[in-house]
């Protein structure tokens, strides 16, 4: 339940405190004194979207923080599948700062709006008159039915079946419509592929050959620098290599005078075996050179042909040909095999839709078979609500799968004897709408744990003692719930077990909405005034104590 609410610099609100009872509290105060304002501020703790044009003060933060005593109310898995500290006392807070950035918090851990609206939507549930319009919807009508039958069970499953069902088809069509588009292609690419495998193309490859082409197309002149390399190291008649023996022989004569000269010459003897062995390389790279000009054409048309690739695919080397290569090959394969993988998506596809289908009867089933016992207990509270000849009437369709399920319900509804049932959008009215959603509440408040309900004017369009009987209705309530009621009518609030006032100061410069506990006296006061106006008469003010003391509840001192 909420133990304490604090509303700081927010619309006409400058700061606001409420501790409410455990049972009944009562909001009572004239049109525009700010009971919506208190409304939308509490609407910010359950995850509404708001702007800097809440600020009271545009230069300060706004601040609602809601504390409330959840224990009992077996909501620790909530918490635990949100990844939050449960506690038995929660605190949930939402600022807004004067740049118009918005923070919420559940026990001082920063949460995102969803997961606010999960946490606050097991903590409170508020009935504003928008809710008389949405009765009127069909999904809202559904929520109802699955609230009574208390199938979150069954929902839950259904919408993991469908999720996984709306993937598996998601991935089908997807698969469906890449096929086609690469059947089309894939002839040209498969095309493209088998030339380059046709090719057998190597990597290095295209450096090879054109070094293999520069030395066949040069064979001559390299033959020639060759052998006159050879000759200037090893010639017969005047050659390094000779020269260098020579070096070697007198270096050798002097080199057991010092240990200095024999290294001259171990080096000179180093350099004579290198000058050799170089010269034998040279002489065996001339006789490898041949003038092959049918491996040159060879050699040039293969090179050729790597040019032509490198053109028609728009790259510069046989290494990105390759890459392109395994690109196309993926390509080719996956077509080839895309009726082993279609096949396995609609397989798949199916079976999810099984499970789905499966699931959804279950939760149909979980529906229907409550649908009897909403139209009798409602029936039953309209005819307590001085409705004696009004029915309610819930018709079921089946349809194709939703994210709610597979169902459709639509409340039918006839206020007046021998008329018949009738969708509620084109038959209720006001007052009959405010004792439907009355006795919708009242049957739905018995089948939830939830700590805390408020009623904004659900009395709309009734009086007397219908509205005593909605009074005692909430006041039946409140044994299991905490009730807050804003409410404009005396037999209602007479029915609380606290009454708090709001009202406009106008005593500074600027109006400020302020709320405040009433006293017994104080709310004899005020439910005259609201019977009989601003100055009640004598009796008036005997007929509000009267009607406050039949309320037998225990009020502020």
């Amino acid at each position: 339940m909420l133990s304490h609410l604090l509303i700081k610099n927010y619309a006409l609100i400058e700061q606001l405190e409420l501790t409410p009872d455990v049972e009944l509290n009562i909001v009572t105060g004239e049109t525009g004194a700010g009971k919506s304002i208190m409304l939308g501020a509490i609407g910010l703790l359950l995850g509404n979207r708001a702007d800097t044009k809440v600020l009271y003060d545009p230069s300060l933060k706004c601040v609602i923080e809601g504390t409330f005593d959840v224990s009992g109310y077996f909501i620790e898995q909530l918490f635990e599948d949100e990844e939050l500290d449960y506690s038995s006392t929660c605190v949930v807070r939402r600022e807004i700062s004067p740049s118009g950035k918005s923070r919420a918090f559940v026990n001082d851990t920063p949460v995102n709006l969803e997961s606010l609206r999960r946490v606050t939507s097991q903590l409170m549930d508020v009935h504003s008159q928008h809710d008389s319009v949405l009765l009127g919807s069909n999904e809202y009508q559904l929520q109802i039915v699955d609230i009574y039958a208390q199938d979150e069970t069954l929902l839950r499953t259904y919408t993991v079946d469908y999720q996984a069902y709306r993937a598996k088809k998601t991935a089908l069509d997807k698969l469906k419509a890449e096929a086609s588009a690469m059947r089309k292609e894939f002839d040209y690419n498969n095309f493209l592929y088998r030339e380059l495998v046709k090719a057998q193309l190597q990597e290095g490859e295209q450096e090879q050959l054109e070094d293999e082409l520069n030395v066949l197309e040069n064979a001559e002149e390299i033959r020639e620098k060759l052998q006159l390399a050879f000759d200037y190291l090893d010639n017969p008649e005047q050659s390094v290599v000779s020269l260098l023996k020579g070096a070697v022989s007198t270096l050798s004569a002097i080199s057991k005078l010092s240990g200095q000269y024999a290294g001259l010459q171990e080096r000179a003897q180093s350099t004579l075996i290198e000058l050799r062995d170089l010269a034998d390389e040279i002489s065996t790279e001339q006789d490898s050179v041949e003038t092959d000009e049918t491996r040159a054409e060879k050699v040039r048309e293969r090179l050729n042909m790597f040019y032509q690739l490198f053109k028609k695919h728009t790259v510069s080397s046989v290494d990105d040909l390759l890459t392109i290569q395994a690109d196309l090959q993926q390509k080719v394969s996956k077509v080839e095999n895309m009726d082993e993988e279609m096949a396995a998506a609609e397989q798949a596809a199916t079976e999810a839709r099984a499970r789905l289908m499966h699931s959804a009867e279950q939760l149909s089933e979980a529906r229907r078979a409550v649908l009897a016992s909403i139209e009798t207990e409602i029936g039953g509270l309209l005819h307590d609500l001085g409705m004696p000849n009004a029915s309610l009437r819930i018709d079921s369709e089946v349809g194709k799968p939703l994210p709610t399920g597979v169902d459709t319900v639509t409340f039918m509804f006839s206020a007046n004897k021998g008329i018949k049932p009738q969708q509620l959008k084109n038959v209720a009215s006001g007052g009959e709408f405010s004792r439907l959603m009355m006795a919708i509440k009242y049957i739905l408040a018995s089948k939830r744990s939830l700590p805390t309900i408020i009623f904004d004017e659900i009395d709309t369009g009734v009086s007397g003692e219908i509205a005593i009987r909605m009074g005692n209705m909430m006041k039946d309530m409140a044994h299991n719930h905490q009730i807050i009621a804003i409410t404009h009518l005396p037999q209602i609030a007479a029915q609380g077990t606290r009454h708090y006032f709001v009202y406009k100061d106008h005593s500074a410069d600027r109006t400020v909405s302020r709320i405040r506990q009433l006293t017994f006296d104080e709310r004899i006061t005020e439910i005259a005034q609201m019977i009989g106006g601003k100055n009640p008469s004598a009796n008036t003010v005997k007929n509000a104590r009267e009607i406050l003391k039949q309320g037998k509840m225990v009020v502020a001192k």
